[in-house]
């Protein structure tokens, strides 16, 4: 009778044990991790971060939000000091953890996978939550540590750094007459997928180079592009990052 293989043994004869540590990431609720991650977002933006503000971008009740924050500061991940919330250094490391790995799936699922730019960002929401930190360093990788997502944001940790954003400036401001190139959206123009397709429709992607030809009088702007003329509304164009060439 042949008997079967069994598990490999090391030298002591004890059979391995295999664990999937490596392969497992650091577990947060993803509730919590959404929450830590809107509050960042906002910051990044340079809005103050308020309870309203956070409802608005989560699309929650304002009694939801206000119980959810109240857990988060108990539990050591926010602080508040009026109205205004700012993250503890504990809630920081996750919400980077998370922005990080959400970047990082959407540059997978455009440079790899070839999904259109204004498909990914609520894609690479499902992957920011399971992503383990072995796959994340694989990432990093394959990818050549990209400095921003396809939208311009800067992915923390990488070791390319983007163009500051002290020389960066809103559309909105920018005179007629001035070049730019642009350089990043907010995330909530990442949420708008009507605003995301009319700008790819126009060409007018991170990286493009566009002249401001004019400005009305309710502060649209009629933009030249090598491929023609772009009109952005006030609203929008608040949300766009240049740089001035």
């Amino acid at each position: 009778m042949t008997a079967e293989p069994g598990p490999s043994r090391g030298r002591a004869g004890a059979v391995p044990t295999v664990t999937s540590e490596q392969h497992r990431p650091v577990e947060h609720h993803p509730p919590v991790e959404e929450y830590l991650q809107t509050i960042a977002s906002l910051a990044e933006e340079g809005a103050a971060v308020i309870q309203a503000r956070i409802a608005e971008r989560l699309n929650k009740s304002a009694p939801s939000v206000s119980e959810m924050l109240e857990r988060l500061s108990a539990e050591g991940y926010l602080q508040r000091s009026g109205r205004e919330i700012t993250l503890t250094p504990r809630g920081d490391e996750i919400a980077r953890s998370v922005i990080r790995k959400h970047r990082l799936a959407e540059r997978l699922l455009v440079d790899v996978i070839g999904l259109p730019w204004y498909l990914v960002h609520e894609e690479a929401g499902r992957w920011e939550h399971v992503m383990s930190d072995a796959v994340e360093a694989r990432l990093v990788d394959l990818l050549g540590d990209p400095s921003t997502c396809p939208h311009g944001n800067p992915i923390p940790g990488s070791t390319h750094a983007p163009t500051a954003p002290d020389l960066q400036v809103s559309l909105a401001g920018v005179a007629a007459g001035e070049t730019v190139r642009l350089e990043r959206l907010t995330e909530e123009v990442e949420l708008d997928m009507a605003a995301l397709r009319y700008l790819d429709d126009a060409g007018f992607v991170p990286g493009t180079t566009a002249k401001v030809a004019a400005r009305g009088p309710d502060g649209t702007l009629m933009l030249e592009l090598e491929g023609g003329t772009l009109a952005l509304g006030r609203d929008l164009s608040e949300k766009l990052f240049v740089v001035t060439t």
